[in-house]
């Protein structure tokens, strides 16, 4: 059994510089952030042992015992960043550059009079920052949500996307906002950001020489949970775990080759461990062969 590694994989550069700052211990235990850094277990666990507390958003402020806090590499509203302010807390600012472009972008196009429509889930932190200076907005998700422009009465979108979609996701949909006989003019800037697109591309290619994918990465990761639905896409057995320790050995009987990628939120010391325990396995099943061949 053969095993290769996605081409890209693993944590981007806004999940690296995160974690390096929140790591920072100039901090002394004197840090929270406000919401997880990184959607990945590790990561949280590791900066709860280098005594970084964390609350599940700015809901919780009465669980804040430190004077500084942390926005997280998903990013946050300017208003959510302004009440911590105004709560007396110093406000360190981990958004990933490539998130803070959307901001920018969408705020953009309302400037230049476009009705602001978000590709990706509404309920997911990153669109929840994206939209939260909004006076109004659409969040799309999947074809059933285009119905919400149809009742608007608008003619003119600007759409922009969480930058953790799936790329032919975000395309079709736009698209078809495109088509819609009640849209006159779009302005679309696809702002998945280029690691997504790096990972997702990588998979494409390893799915093609392949008969089993594993992904790795948080379960609430959504760009991991993209590179599962890629894989699934191309008709790929797929598993999805976090760490190593639940591989199944049952996964890999009969494969002949095993693809691992990782989402952009999961440290490389995971996916080393991951790999080294597939190795492990595709060792011991090529001996079973070569015995059996022999005897």
């Amino acid at each position: 059994m053969k095993v290769s590694l996605a081409n890209a994989l693993g944590t981007c550069f806004g999940v690296k510089d995160a974690i390096n700052l929140a790591m920072d211990p100039s901090f002394h235990g004197d840090l929270t952030i406000v919401g997880q850094l990184v959607h990945n277990k590790q990561v949280n666990e590791s900066l709860k042992q280098n005594g970084v507390s964390l609350v599940d958003g700015i809901h919780e402020l009465e669980k804040i015992k430190t004077k500084k806090v942390m926005i997280t590499a998903h990013g946050a509203a300017e208003k959510v960043k302004e009440k911590l302010n105004e709560e007396g807390f110093t406000v360190f600012d981990a958004s990933c550059p490539l998130v803070m472009r959307v901001h920018k972008t969408i705020k953009g196009m309302v400037d230049q009079n476009y009705f602001p429509v978000v590709i990706g889930q509404e309920d997911h932190v990153e669109v929840k920052g994206i939209v939260g200076d909004l006076e109004e907005y659409v969040v799309i998700n999947n074809e059933n949500d285009l119905e919400k422009l149809k009742k608007l009465g608008k003619t003119k979108f600007g759409i922009v996307s969480q930058t953790t979609q799936q790329v032919e996701k975000v395309e079709a949909l736009a698209k078809k906002i495109m088509e819609m006989e009640c849209v006159d003019e779009v302005n679309f800037v696809n702002t998945i950001c280029q690691p997504t697109r790096d990972r997702q591309i990588a998979v494409h290619e390893l799915t093609d020489r392949v008969d089993l994918m594993i992904v790795i990465g948080g379960y609430n990761s959504s760009n991991t949970k993209k590179l599962v639905q890629v894989c699934e896409s191309k008709n790929i057995e797929t598993y999805h775990i976090e760490s190593a320790s639940q591989l199944d050995r049952a996964w890999f009987d009969s494969k002949t080759h095993v693809g691992i990628t990782a989402g952009t939120s999961t440290p490389e010391y995971v996916i080393n461990e991951v790999h080294e325990a597939i190795l492990v396995i595709a060792e011991k099943m090529n001996e079973l062969e070569k015995s059996a061949t022999a005897n």
